[in-house]
């Protein structure tokens, strides 16, 4: 998988033909589409997508161009999972942010028990390196909250907020956030 900003974009690299292989570092080709599928958007709003394959030219693996505002075998954007996490550092419960985000309870459940642990000491490590690549004097403002899964995402905010002010991106502060995390906002599922 090869997270990207926009669709358009990823065509100019792939007809520039710079666009490399996160796993053999060869120069990527278009090789279809995945599957169309439905994801949640805010509210009751949904997005029908059908991201791009590619395949590398050096190695035969292929990959899903995903765009930022989804995440990775997740049926909500990120702008909603994001969402779902920071009323969770507030501290209710599972209940009460799926009745107030209208999305079923075993969902929300499920989303909250990945944020935890090491992957939250690494969504702020991400928002850490990123900011301090960005607006290192940007850390001061910073009004954490005290608790890790509720400075994670304070401080990928502060980064995305920096690039939107630095340089000028018009891509919604969720969408950046996709960007620093690779489309994984959650932790993927344990095996076995």
């Amino acid at each position: 998988m090869i997270v990207i900003r926009r669709p358009e974009e990823a065509d100019t690299f792939l007809d520039a033909g710079t666009m490399r292989c996160p796993q053999y570092r060869g120069t990527v080709a278009r090789w279809g589409h995945g599957r169309a599928r439905t994801v949640r958007s805010v509210g009751a709003t949904t997005l029908t997508v059908r991201p791009q394959r590619v395949r590398c030219r050096d190695g035969g693996a292929t990959h899903i161009l995903l765009p930022t505002a989804l995440q990775v075998r997740r049926a909500d954007t990120t702008e909603v999972i994001g969402t779902a996490l920071a009323h969770k550092a507030n501290g209710p419960g599972f209940r009460s942010i799926a009745e107030r985000m209208g999305r079923p309870e075993s969902t929300m459940r499920r989303w909250l028990r990945r944020a935890a642990g090491e992957h939250v000491q690494w969504l702020h490590r991400r928002g850490t390196e990123r900011l301090a690549l960005v607006a290192r004097e940007a850390f001061v403002t910073i009004r954490f909250v005290g608790n890790p899964l509720g400075d994670a995402p304070c401080v990928l905010a502060a980064a995305a907020v920096e690039d939107r002010r630095r340089f000028g991106f018009p891509d919604p502060p969720w969408d950046l956030i996709g960007i620093y995390t690779q489309g994984h906002l959650l932790s993927p599922p344990r095996s076995g």
